[in-house]
């Protein structure tokens, strides 16, 4: 059912537009082109006036086949890449891998996703098969931070379930839950002094962050969660007694209270070594996105492992450790799983993604809008 040729080639037509995170006008021009092209109506939301990226996110609708008993859908992908994302030149290999040429990422993540959806309302056009609603939701700006999908409003979503197509793992696996993300600013304000005359007037600002980094639990916590220290800034010339220091810190977990609980214990560091030393703590948090966990037995899960099934994937569920638009929209209220893309290498110049990996993918969304249809 798939035209494997015809997917290949689109996708190497996305790849090469320029996309780099907050550049996104000319891939959401080409986009919502191709979408108004295959007969949906598509609308571009006012998220880039609150995300400050080069577009909004594209909400294109494909209505129900008339008389069709079916829960209504979406599908959502990233249209902007990392950088260095400009000028991408791939390359199929003999291998039948796609890649870019070594000077720039090759953009399969999320362009690998967004050529499958495509290709997916090309054949349920042309084969006329049944299907209900069936939302696409391309985001601008997933790689700032999620600012696309967090910037959307909520009520512009009509679905009961979702599907973001941006995982790693082979294609048939599906990420069942996601970590909160948490952003934490920590300052230190101490007092400065002549660090050879008079040090014991002044309070180390350095030394009071280090103290209460030492009383953090770090690293690995749990099975659910994590936190770490990103940067440790502060301080000038070695004759004087710092009187400030900064800390930018993380904490993440598919548990919502022990993301919440992780931070309330950086912070109780922090407080009790600045009130030892007479420093002055400064501490900020802040929930970026929310966590998201389904069950085996959620319908949401059993659709897609349903489709896999019946294509002889794998169906394999697992627990991801980063954040995508998936946690966004189901903070929304859609149950949403990320369905893994079979790309290797993201985020770097060695990406890559296999031709028949391609068609794999397009054939498991479409087995998706198949399951999906009752009786």
């Amino acid at each position: 059912m798939i035209d494997t040729e015809r997917l290949v080639h689109e996708f190497l037509e996305l790849v090469q537009i320029d996309s780099e995170t907050k550049n996104e006008r000319m891939i959401a021009d080409v986009l919502t082109s191709k979408f108004k092209l295959y007969g949906l109506e598509v609308t571009e939301d006012d998220s880039a006036s609150r995300s400050g990226h080069g577009s909004g996110n594209l909400i294109a609708l494909l209505p129900a086949t008339e008389g069709t008993d079916a829960p209504k859908l979406f599908f959502t992908c990233h249209m902007d890449t990392v950088v260095p994302g400009r000028g991408v030149k791939p390359v199929i290999g003999e291998d039948g891998w796609i890649r870019s040429s070594g000077d720039t990422v090759l953009g399969a993540d999320d362009k690998a996703g967004v050529a499958a959806l495509l290709e997916l309302i090309r054949v349920l056009r042309e084969q006329e098969i049944p299907h209900g609603q069936i939302q696409f939701v391309i985001t601008a700006g997933e790689e700032s931070g999620l600012m696309g999908a967090r910037s959307m409003d909520a009520s512009l979503l009509d679905a009961d379930l979702g599907f973001a197509v941006d995982s790693n793992g082979e294609v048939g696996a599906i990420a069942v839950s996601a970590p909160a993300q948490a952003k934490i600013t920590m300052e230190v304000h101490g007092k400065s002094a002549h660090a050879g005359v008079n040090p014991e007037d002044g309070i180390s600002a350095i030394q009071v962050a280090g103290k209460a980094i030492s009383r953090m639990k770090l690293g690995r916590i749990d099975k659910d969660t994590t936190a770490n220290i990103g940067s440790f800034s502060g301080g000038g010339a070695t004759n004087v007694v710092t009187d400030y220091a900064k800390l930018e810190a993380e904490a993440r977990s598919v548990v919502q209270e022990k993301v919440e609980a992780q931070i309330a214990s950086m912070k109780e560091a922090l407080e009790s070594v600045c009130e030892e030393f007479g420093a002055k703590p400064i501490f900020d948090s802040r929930i970026v996105y929310p966590s998201f966990g389904h069950t085996e037995d959620s319908e949401v899960v059993q659709l897609a492992k349903k489709a896999a099934a019946q294509l002889g994937l794998s169906g394999r569920t697992f627990q991801s450790g980063g954040g995508s638009d998936a946690n966004v929209f189901n903070g929304f209220g859609v149950p949403t799983v990320n369905l893994s893309v079979g790309y290797e290498n993201i985020h770097t110049t060695e990406e890559k993604i296999g031709v028949d990996d391609l068609g794999k993918l397009a054939g498991f969304v479409l087995e998706i809008v198949r399951q999906s249809v009752r009786g």
